[in-house]
This record gives C-alpha cells, structure tokens and sequence, in this order.
C-alpha cells in the first residue's frame, strides 16, 4: 500500500461547513445515496492504491437502495471511495493464511450485448425495461414494459445495422471473460486463489446465471467494470444483485464486499496514461494533438434531480489522468464531452458530436479519442466513435485522427483490479434484505389488475411514440 494520508471518520459528518477548493488533493469526500451515506473519507491522491479503516463501513453499506433518488450535497471535485477502497488489508501472512480456508469469489458485472443480429432486439428490450435506464415517475411505472417492448422493435433495425458494421455482434462478452481469466491467474499469483464470475445486466450471462454460482463460495467480492458510478450502470446492477440476494436464503448470508467506483486508483489512472502516451507517439506532432476524452452520457435528470455522482467523477478523473501526464512532461490541450445521448431529452454535455464539429472550426487538425467510460471494446468504440465520430471530425475540418483503444487486459489495470479485490475483502458482510413492490409480486397480487394496467400501458405507449420527433429521437441505434 503506498498512501500519504488515510482517514475514516464516522458517518453523518456534517459537511456544511467544509469548503474543499476543486480538486484540492486533501479534500474530504462523502457520498450519499438516498438515506444512507458512506463514510466521510479523506485521502492524498499521489499514488494512493489502498487506504482506509474496515470499520463499520461495509455494514453501512448493506442498508444501500438503489430504487430511489440518491441525495446530492456538493460532490463537485471529490473523490468518491468505494467500499473496497475504504478497507484496512490485513498483512500478507494473514490475508493468505485466511483466503487458504475459504472460497472467495469475484463477480465483474458489465453490460452485457447482442452476440448475433437475432439477439439484438431481446438485448434492446432488457435493456429499456430496466427501470434504471428508463425511470418513468411511480404513477406510470405500469408502462415500463409496454414502453421497452416498442421502443426496441423501433430501435432495432438501425442497431442491427450497427452492429453488422462490426462484425454481427457484440465482442464484450468474450472480453469480458478474458478479462476475469486475467485477473483470475493474477490473483492467483498474489497467492490469492479466486473463482472469477461474470455477470452481465441485459444479456447471458445475466446477473442471476452469474449468482447461482455464488453458493459454491464463502466470501464474494463485487466489482463493476465502470470506473465511475452511475445510477444506469453499477447502481441497476448492485440492485439487480441485491433483488436476487434477498430472495435467496443462502446467497442473503453469504459476506459480500461491493467496490462501487475505482476511477481513482493510482493503477488505473497510469494505465490509461500509459496508453494515451503510446498512441500520442503516433501522431507527426504529438504536442499540438487534442486529447479529446468522450464518456457514454447519461441524461441530465439523473444528475440534477436524482443526484447521480457520474459527472462529477468524471470530470475528477479526467483531471486526475491529466495531472499524471503533466507528469511526464505532456501538456497537451484536452476537452471532455458525452456521446450517445438518445430520445427527446437532455443529456449531459457537451455532446461528443457538437464539440467536434466546434473543434474542426476552431483550426484542431490532430484529434485523439479517449473512450474514457469504458474498458472494453463494444458498439460504442468500434462503431460510433470509430466510424461515426472519425467520419465527422474529418468531415469538419480535422486532419489527423487516432483513438486510444480500451483497456481489456492490459497487464498493469488487471493487476490494479486485483489489487482492489484484495483490499476489498476484508469489508465484506451479509447482504441486507429490504422489501421491494416488483412487477411480479403485483401480478401475484392482482393478475387481472396488472393485465389491465398493461393492456392501457402499451395503448397510450404506442399513441406516445406515433409523435414524429418521438419516432425520429428512438430509431437511432443503440449499445
């Protein structure tokens, strides 16, 4: 562990009079999420990999829900621990001689894709009925499913277009196993002896393939392949998890460490220093090239009115990766935006699309992407930024353009996850269980009710969806 400074205090710090100037590296942090609230933790940035007191920090966490509004107090410029961050390891003979008599598991949960172009539509649907993505007000909640069903037959086609322009399906899942047999032979090599799962949200294997596996373990840790958080992606899926966990009277005892966000580990910020640095060398001038970071978007209600940290902790990671250049003596200039972005509503900005049609005017002549959200090649690198964005920075005005490519398994980021996995460990505890008002528990209720709810919910869906700038916004490919 190489950490300057670590402290944890209780929760229910109040912060009001705290004035931590933007990415003062001494800042302290908070995160809240609906009632609960994580440990203020205070740290020093300069190559922080693990930090913290175990305490009562994994407890706290268990009374997590993620199907309510998180509340946001100032979380602009702070850094956000997650649990597994926040843990005192326990020293090396310990740990070992502890692991020896139990079986630990690691759930990396991802997103999940469409393998062929038959699979594109039930991944489209999956994905639109999570409430998570598309969060209706409680009153239309009945319309989820009526709602996904059409927007993913309208969607559909463009999409699979989309992904035939990549090769007839997402790579993600085949990545995604490579990375967990990576990790698996590094913890392995720390002496750490793991089952490695993976879990993806809208397609095989799903969350609850993936935690059938968990009754064979005495000890999981969750990791998230998002480096940030966000409401639409670690959070549906630790709320997935937790819905399956509840219900399940083993897996509801089985001690379960989740890292929320790691975006800020030393180890990943090098790497993804590491890789821009090597691509930079392949420009003719790398000092006059834009490094242009593009993060998936989300819309902007999920910031503003649910309180949703993404933002926030993306724009300190990007700062962070810049300061880590800086560094090495690369100050190149360098902007953020959002891509993605679909449907009538506002999403974070800058687009990724506006902004490089502003830099092709401004005289920019060299670009480098950064996909910065993600850390695995899918839809998002290999069609839209790659042949969407590449073709429009061309087309405005751009005359060199490179992109980094995602981190997969890259050898230093898989030995920092690994990391964090260790020091995670000894955070974990019993799920909590808590009630949930799902679909299913309401047609158990009142089967003729819901069906009637659902015969209204598709009728006034698909009126909603005739409106021509509707039609328009939803037949743009996605994921």
């Amino acid at each position: 562990m190489n950490a300057e400074k670590v402290s944890c205090t209780l929760p229910g710090v109040e912060l009001s009079n705290l004035t931590p100037s933007k990415f003062n590296p001494n800042s302290s942090v908070v995160w809240f999420h609906r009632k609960f609230q994580v440990p203020l933790c205070s740290h020093t940035y300069t190559k922080c990999e693990a930090s913290g007191n175990s305490g009562s920090n994994s407890n706290n966490f268990q009374k997590l829900k993620l199907d309510g509004p998180i509340q946001s107090r100032g979380l602009a410029g702070k850094t956000f621990c997650s649990v597994g961050i926040c843990t005192d390891p326990l020293s090396d003979n310990e740990c070992h001689s502890h692991v020896e008599e139990e079986k630990v598991g690691v759930l990396l949960l991802n997103l999940g894709g469409p393998e062929t172009l038959h699979d594109v539509q039930p991944f489209l649907y999956n994905l639109f009925a999570d409430p998570d993505i598309i969060r209706l007000p409680r009153l239309f909640r009945f319309l989820q499913r009526p709602l996904a069903q059409l927007i993913s037959l309208l969607r559909a086609p463009k999409s699979k277009e989309a992904y035939a322009s990549i090769g007839g399906g997402s790579p993600l899942r085949k990545i995604t196993d490579d990375q967990a047999d990576a990790l698996k032979s590094e913890l392995e090599a720390k002496k750490f002896p793991t089952n490695v799962y993976v879990a993806m949200r809208y397609w095989h294997p799903f969350t609850e393939e993936a935690a059938q596996q968990a009754n064979r373990i005495t000890k999981l840790v969750v990791l998230p392949l998002y480096p940030q958080f966000s409401i639409s992606t670690t959070g549906s899926s630790i709320r997935a998890l937790q819905n399956i966990f509840r219900e399940d009277k083993v897996l509801s005892r089985l001690p379960v460490a989740i890292i929320l966000s790691w975006y800020q580990r030393y180890g990943y910020i090098k790497s993804m220093a590491d890789l821009i640095e090597e691509e930079l060398q392949n420009f003719n001038t790398p000092r006059e090239v834009m490094i242009f970071f593009s993060a998936h978007g989300v819309p902007d209600t999920y910031v503003v009115d649910a309180g949703d940290p993404y933002k926030d902790q993306m724009e300190e990671c990007i700062y962070l990766i810049m300061q880590e250049l800086e560094a090495r003596g690369i100050e190149n200039k360098h902007r953020l935006a959002y891509q993605s972005r679909v449907g009538p509503v506002q999403w974070l900005k800058p687009y990724t699309d506006e902004v490089l049609v502003e830099l092709g005017q401004e005289g920019v002549k060299s670009i480098l992407a950064v996909p910065v959200s993600f850390v695995s090649e899918h839809i998002e690198t290999l069609e839209e930024i790659d042949m969407e964005y590449k073709e429009l920075a061309l087309k405005s005005g751009v005359e060199n353009w490179g992109r980094v490519p995602a981190l997969g398994c890259t050898t230093s980021f898989i030995t920092d996850l690994a990391d964090a996995v260790i020091e995670a460990l000894p955070s974990a505890t019993p799920m909590s269980t808590f009630s949930a008002n799902t679909s299913s528990q309401q047609f158990d209720r009142d089967p003729i009710g819901y069906a009637i709810k659902i015969f209204i919910g598709s009728f006034l869906a698909f009126i909603l969806l005739l409106s021509p700038r509707m039609l328009s916004a939803l037949r743009k490919p996605v994921v």
